[in-house]
């Protein structure tokens, strides 16, 4: 399936969202030969996918069951191959007591409860991710990881914590 039948299939008028892919459960079509890399880009057939448009879309119909990535319509369901988050942070705004962050899928959200931070090990580094949805993660792109880093401060017991929403998330 190419690049171009998948765009007609599932469209790209209007806006990109997030459709309810928790709710969709059809079966396996089977395995597409895409990679979503752990820098954050999509390869597909060898050849990263160049269209942010294109990404974001794939993004809105991502979804994990169990170990396995998928990218789910109504009515196919294609594994796809992730080397670490599928997603990746790349925009921070400190907003009042508030962090919010973009990933590359267009996902916007505000760092709390529904979307923690943790810390966890890629490449014998503690870096930082955060819950997107569906439990969907994004690690931080480089830039996101130096900027959070400076809003990092450090707890009495040595761990360094971040502050969103009157909460304290350690990623350090």
């Amino acid at each position: 399936m190419s690049l171009s039948d998948i765009e007609k299939q599932l469209g790209l008028e209007g806006p990109v969202g997030h459709p309810p892919v928790e709710k969709w459960s059809p079966p396996l079509s089977g395995d597409m030969d895409m990679v979503i890399r752990k820098d954050g880009t999509w390869v597909h057939e060898g050849d990263p996918i160049k269209r942010e448009k294109l990404v974001r879309l794939f993004a809105s119909i991502l979804k994990k069951e169990g170990g396995d990535y998928f990218l789910v319509t109504p009515v196919e369901k294609w594994r796809i191959q992730v080397e670490d988050r599928p997603l990746l942070v790349q925009l921070i705004d400190k907003r009042g007591d508030q962090l919010q962050l973009v990933t590359n899928g267009g996902d916007s959200l505000i760092v709390g409860d529904d979307h923690p931070l943790k810390a966890s090990e890629l490449d014998g580094v503690m870096v930082p991710e955060v819950r997107v949805r569906n439990n969907l993660w994004a690690r931080f792109s480089r830039n996101a990881y130096y900027q959070i880093s400076e809003l990092a401060t450090e707890q009495s017991d040595g761990s360094f914590a971040i502050q969103s929403g009157g909460r304290a998330f350690v990623v350090g």
